[in-house]
């Protein structure tokens, strides 16, 4: 055989391999989602499930270094996706610390209809706020974040109390509201989901009446009222 046709053999080899279909960390996650729905478990390894969507093991690893790591990017793009939607709407900055969670939260909803199936698999393992699965908590530190900056200007702008330790709590109240209102929503079977809605609205309007100056701070001061006349 001639020095030609071997080099011939050779391209020949290389454009072969060049011609494989390639596949992206967000087709991973699609396919990654589809055979969960499809078998109700995850797989039981990453060799066979490459095996199963027909990419080399290799392909996987590229991405993520395992099914704890693909599912934390899933759940992190979530709460991603949704502020920056968010952001994108012009009016966004001139909402008030209410408006904006209310937003969040009816963006989030939104945004998960289109995995709800998936969402309401995972949310099963999801029983404690306190004590949320690994495949939430990268989207809980990307929640806690903007739930901070939110915080910080309701207090700014007094929509919010400053009340000393309590106020540092407010962080948690909302990330026990988000699992009230995500666990709300995965059981909800009314038309466009209109309770979960409902109940996102009415719930917001409770919690910011807790953490804004009212009630408690009017508590607050007429406790100390009685306590004055008891040592008059």
């Amino acid at each position: 055989m001639s020095l030609g046709c071997l080099q011939g053999m050779e391209k020949g080899k290389k454009s072969a391999k060049k011609k494989k279909p390639t596949i992206n960390t967000d087709q991973i996650k699609a396919m990654y989602i589809e055979y969960v729905l499809e078998h109700e478990k995850k797989p039981a390894s990453v060799y066979k499930f490459c095996k199963a969507i027909g990419i080399k093991e290799d392909a996987f690893y590229k991405s993520y270094g395992s099914f704890k790591a693909l599912e934390k990017a899933i759940w992190q793009e979530y709460a991603e996706t949704t502020i920056r939607r968010l952001k994108e709407d012009s009016n966004y900055p001139s909402f008030s610390a209410r408006e904006k969670v209310l937003a969040f939260y009816f963006t989030l909803v939104e945004s998960l209809k289109e995995d709800r199936s998936f969402v309401i698999f995972q949310l099963k393992k999801w029983k404690i706020p306190a004590a949320p699965p690994a495949f939430i908590r990268k989207f809980r530190k990307v929640f806690n974040v903007w739930a901070e900056e939110v915080i910080e200007e309701g207090k700014s702008s007094n929509e919010i109390a400053k009340r000393p330790y309590l106020d540092k709590r407010y962080g948690t109240i909302l990330w026990f509201h988000m699992h009230f209102i995500l666990k709300f929503w995965s059981k909800d079977d009314s038309p466009e989901f209109e309770k979960t809605d409902e109940a996102i609205e009415k719930s917001v309007n409770l919690a910011f009446d807790l953490i804004g100056k009212g009630v408690i701070d009017n508590a607050f001061e007429f406790g100390k009222f009685l306590f004055q006349q008891t040592k008059d």
